[in-house]
């Protein structure tokens, strides 16, 4: 078997491919896994260079939306996990063109590729901000797309072409919505690594509004092993949210962070909140619980301090990154 795994160097689909390649996902044991990933500012070949010399691994530098590379990669492919996208909310906010051209033009490229080659199956992976905010209760499958940001808008561009794809042409899409990832090789961008290596240095943190804000977190191998059991048992045209599990307000987790760190709140700089900055987002997994037997394995304080931990032992990873976007002391 031949699995195509888009955004492979970046953190979530490196973590993936690390995984299919070392034996945690049966069904992939055997399979060869082609990394297509154009090496944007989030993506690095650093992350895959624990597999790197597997002869089950194949990586090209290219573009989602190369339609004739894609055509030629999608020869003997059985199975596409989709993962590369620009997703970082306050990029989209600052310009969004990238967005809409990368992650809706590049989704449908992908798709169509993947349709004239006669590929079975395709996972989109997306994220819960497509529904936009929810004061209580719990996003099901079914809940109106909302989106509040350029990337939401652009994800939940993507997942409607998904859907049509299948709907039309009978192509074997699968749409996952996860909730707020974490763990190690996160671009120092996002909250969690920004926070950590901030305190790491000396430096404050960036705290939006009230820091009242509430996301859910979920542990880059409980998404990926959710996203594999899609894969493998998934139904087509269906989506499946996948969740962790710990809702904590961005106070609590910036406590916590301070915590494991072993600071205090001095290092914390309140600043202005971002536009449209969504109040809460909470998945409902009942569904990929009861098809597919998700259950996530990592408790967020043991996964927490093994994240707080690997960028404390990897300094030679994320500290170039911060250097060349100039993200030391920047906001998330």
């Amino acid at each position: 078997m031949r699995v195509l795994v888009t955004g492979g160097a970046g953190f979530i689909g490196s973590h993936y491919v690390r995984q299919a390649l070392t034996g945690a996902y049966p069904t992939l044991a055997e399979a060869e896994i082609v990394v297509l990933d154009a090496l944007t500012y989030a993506g690095c070949e650093a992350n895959l260079a624990p597999v790197m010399e597997s002869p089950r691994l194949r990586f090209v530098e290219g573009d989602i939306r190369d339609a004739p590379l894609l055509a030629d990669l999608m020869r003997g492919v059985g199975l596409v996990v989709h993962f590369a996208a620009e997703s970082h909310v306050d990029r989209s906010i600052l310009g969004s063109s990238e967005f809409v051209l990368t992650n809706v033009l590049g989704t449908q490229t992908l798709l169509q590729a993947a349709l004239d080659a006669g590929v079975e199956r395709f996972v989109q992976v997306s994220t819960d901000e497509v529904y936009g905010s929810i004061d209580e209760g719990s996003w099901s499958e079914e809940h109106v797309l909302e989106p509040n940001s350029p990337y939401a808008a652009s994800k939940a561009s993507a997942d409607l072409i998904a859907r049509a794809y299948h709907r039309t042409h009978g192509l074997g899409v699968c749409i996952t919505r996860c909730s707020n990832n974490y763990g190690p090789y996160q671009f120092p961008e996002k909250v969690i690594p920004l926070f950590v290596t901030n305190l790491l240095d000396g430096e404050q943190v960036p705290l939006y509004g009230d820091g009242l804000n509430v996301r859910d977190w979920l542990h880059v191998d409980d998404h990926c092993g959710g996203i594999q059991l899609v894969a493998d048992g998934g139904r087509p045209g269906e989506i499946y949210n996948i969740g962790g599990g710990t809702e904590l307000t961005n106070q609590e987790l910036t406590q916590r962070l301070l915590d494991a760190v072993g600071v205090g709140w001095d290092r914390v700089r309140p600043v202005q909140d971002r536009k449209g900055h969504d109040r809460r987002y909470s998945v409902d997994i009942a569904k990929i619980r009861t098809e597919l037997g998700y259950r996530p394995a990592v408790a967020f304080d043991a996964g927490l301090a093994d994240t707080v931990r690997w960028y404390a032992d990897n300094r030679q990873w994320w500290e170039p990154l911060k250097r060349r976007v100039g993200l030391a002391g920047g906001a998330s």
